[in-house]
């Protein structure tokens, strides 16, 4: 694949060149937006930022549906660097989407919402992340990784005087600063091996590379894209930075960024170990990865008392059942992983906006203070019940139709390939969604039959009533009219083959 030269000779050359990125241009004016107000406004307004920062996110959703859709070449863009293919746009809108519902739900949290320099830092993740999902070079790709890791470290920390968030920040900052420098490596092995640093050129030139080290550099690999979809044994910091960060935030961590993460593991993948020496292994691999994890997520979550604590282990679990589309190594597979993630960002965002109410009002994210929630706000209680259902697999919402599309996609490729390994894959992928619809239900049981502690209503403002009630819409097409949905994902996980 042929690079297309940055044209930039003329004033209209130079505009054509750019609409491909324009979204990423945007993102970095919207910045630049949010300081100028934070700086002029007085604290009386300050609200209003978070409606600007979401705002912004919905011009740009628009501006890129309207200027900048991939061509049907799927040309490397900017000398290479940049993949302008279906897949990489997807995942694109699906982080902008992201931004705008966390901006959404950030207006009224405490400590977070008045703060310019923290939607600043929220645009720049989702800058980071659009570059993680287009990056077709390795230095492009490990610059997306570092922006976006920076600004989620700062995030996650970012309550000061908090306790736990200046915990979570740490170990989120250790344990990516470390599995970082281990994926690092891996790079200089390819890089070393091949004297090539994009991606698409990489796979030719490991031809004369013998397996065991292309083995290794896929383990080395693993390392850091593991660390970002949580997957086991690189799931630790999870339940501490979730519990710890802002609500908003972990709702943000445990959606864009995962998709994010994934969004680079298939690529990776897909792009410069396509071939069968080394396939076999990774798919091995992702197979014995994706039990572990689905397992051990399951299985602790079900101990948790804490509601945020309880949706990080959910999201371990969550990740593994996306690994079983990865595991299954076809195009079916990975559009059901697409599909996949665009309804979890729908579902964990429906959910973390709920715990960022009911904790304004209660202080406290313990499950046991979700008493009686269906009397003190129906609506609120209303959408919590949708986006566990979901995230347990109940028809006919999108949770039931993602699971059923990544087992289906494993369960045809290992009927395809004679590989057993991946029915009993699916298998206990589903011994594990009934284990998961368990602790889902317990906390919906809290919600709905307990008597409430306290007679306080929970007030839902307009904007995060605005966000809520757009990821309970977004779940229920996803299950009630999966079909083009799928088909889009579908096309867009052609484009990585």
């Amino acid at each position: 694949m042929t690079p297309v030269p940055f044209n930039c000779s003329t004033l209209a050359d130079c505009l054509a060149s750019s609409l491909p990125i324009l979204p990423e241009f945007l993102l970095v004016v919207l910045v630049g937006l949010v300081m100028l107000q934070d700086l002029l406004w007085p604290e009386s307004r300050k609200r209003a930022l978070g409606l600007t920062a979401a705002t912004g996110f919905g011009v740009i959703i628009l501006v890129a549906l309207a200027l900048s859709r991939p061509s049907a070449d799927n040309a490397l863009i900017f000398g290479g660097m940049i993949r302008n293919d279906l897949a990489s746009f997807y995942f694109r809108i699906l982080f902008l989407l992201s931004g705008l519902i966390v901006s959404l739900i950030s207006l009224d949290s405490e400590g977070v919402g008045r703060k310019g320099e923290y939607f600043a830092i929220l645009i720049s993740a989702v800058l980071g992340m659009n570059f993680m999902a287009s990056a077709a070079d390795l230095i492009m790709l490990y610059l997306a990784i570092e922006t976006t890791s920076i600004a989620l470290y700062l995030l996650a920390g970012y309550l000061r005087d908090d306790d736990k968030s200046a915990e979570s920040g740490l170990k989120y900052f250790l344990f990516g600063a470390f599995t970082s420098t281990i994926m690092l490596y891996g790079f200089s092995l390819l890089y070393g091996f091949t004297g090539k640093t994009n991606l698409y050129e990489l796979a030719g030139a490991l031809d004369a590379v013998p397996p065991p080290a292309l083995v290794l550099t896929v383990l080395l690999l693993l390392v850091g894209f593991g660390f970002k979809v949580s997957m086991v044994p690189f799931h630790f910091w999870a339940p501490d930075v979730y519990e710890g960060a802002p609500s908003p935030i972990t709702g943000f961590i445990s959606t864009a960024s995962k998709a994010a993460g994934f969004a680079v593991l298939v690529r990776v993948l897909l792009a410069v170990f396509p071939d069968p020496r080394v396939e076999q292994y990774w798919v091995s691999l992702m197979i014995a990865v994706a039990a572990v994890t689905m397992t051990l997520g399951n299985t602790i979550a079900l101990a948790q008392k804490n509601i945020k604590r309880l949706l990080a282990y959910s999201s371990i679990a969550q990740a593994g059942y996306a690994l079983v589309g990865l595991a299954a190594a076809s195009p079916q597979g990975v559009a059901a992983v697409i599909f996949y993630l665009a309804m979890y960002i729908f579902t964990n965002l429906a959910a973390f906006g709920c715990i960022v109410l009911v904790y304004r009002v209660t202080g406290s994210d313990e499950i046991a203070d979700y008493a009686g929630l269906s009397r003190r706000a129906p609506g609120l209680a209303l959408v919590f019940l949708v986006a566990f259902l979901s995230l347990g697999g109940m028809p006919p919402l999108g949770g039931f139709f993602g699971k059923f599309f990544v087992f289906a996609a494993a369960i045809e490729q290992g009927v395809a390939q004679n590989n057993n390994a991946l029915i009993w894959l699916v298998f206990i992928g589903i011994i594990n969604a009934i284990v998961g619809l368990y602790y889902y239900l317990t906390v919906l049981k809290v919600v709905y039959l307990y008597p409430p502690k306290v007679e306080t209503k929970v007030e839902v403002p307009r904007a995060y009533a605005v966000a809520l009630w757009a990821c309970v819409v977004g779940i229920i097409l996803l299950g009630t009219w999966a079909t083009p949905w799928i088909g889009w994902a579908t096309q867009a996980a052609g484009n990585l083959f």
